[in-house]
């Protein structure tokens, strides 16, 4: 690979492995009951024209990092918004349990 990207120089320097960037994507984006219940109480608001019980803080996607995403960024292709994210929010999962400090957007890409 001449052609390194700073993801993928990223990666190699920390030495964090693909396979468990996407394991912990998958953990960490699971939708879980809180998750589920907030998104029930904004349909049923929908339904009603009533927001009054809408509860603090933002759901999980529900959609982890896949391999396709990870292997363009890895090599290059341009990503979407959303993805970049998944993978910095798992980057940095990884990080933290090396005890090492979280990085931002623009060091990954």
């Amino acid at each position: 690979m001449t052609d390194a990207t700073k993801l993928s120089t990223f990666l190699e320097s920390n030495k964090l492995n693909a396979q468990r960037l996407l394991a912990v994507s998958h953990k960490l984006e699971t939708l879980r009951a809180e998750d589920r219940a907030i998104k029930l109480v904004k349909r049923q608001g929908k339904k009603q024209e009533s927001k009054e019980a809408v509860p603090a803080g933002k759901p999980r996607s529900g959609r982890p990092v896949t391999p396709r995403a990870l292997e363009a960024a890895v090599s290059g292709v341009a990503i979407s918004g959303p993805s970049k994210q998944r993978i910095l929010r798992a980057v940095n999962y990884l990080l933290q349990q090396k005890k090492k400090d979280a990085v931002d957007l623009k060091a990954l890409f």
